[in-house]
């Protein structure tokens, strides 16, 4: 019975560890309920800013205010989020010169960037316990 209780015990422990940790986002100040709100989350400076070498991308739907987007079973560690509002519904932020955003756009920390802005401006640490955190938009 004993060494039974034991493997038990073991198991729920090492099940408690495989899960990983929640970051949930909350997006807020958006100005319509048009289109769609991307959040990407990114665990290094490589590839930071790009959509398709996020880590994960959630895509929801916009409604006017705010909208909370939820990355699951996330290892702990360093991780950075950029969300913008892709108002028109194309799939992408839209830039004017290639270079300014036309759309609502914000990052983790509510870091302002006056130029491009690096994963070391809007990184965090997720601890093993998860977080919530906030991300405002800018228009």
């Amino acid at each position: 019975m004993m060494p039974r209780l034991l493997s038990l015990a073991l198991l729920a422990l090492l099940a408690g560890q495989a899960g990983g940790a929640d970051l949930n986002v909350t997006v807020e100040s958006i100005r319509s309920g048009k289109g769609q709100v991307k959040l990407m989350l990114f665990e290094r400076e490589e590839g930071f800013r790009k959509e398709d070498k996020a880590h994960q991308v959630l895509a929801l739907p916009a409604t006017t205010d705010s909208v909370v987007g939820a990355f699951r079973d996330l290892p702990p560690g360093r991780y950075a989020v950029i969300a913008y509002h892709d108002e028109n519904a194309n799939g992408k932020l839209d830039l004017r010169f290639g270079m300014f955003p036309k759309e609502g756009y914000g990052m983790s920390n509510n870091f302002k960037p006056s130029g491009p802005p690096k994963f070391k401006d809007a990184a965090f640490d997720l601890p093993n316990g998860g977080i919530q955190t906030a991300i405002r938009l800018a228009y």
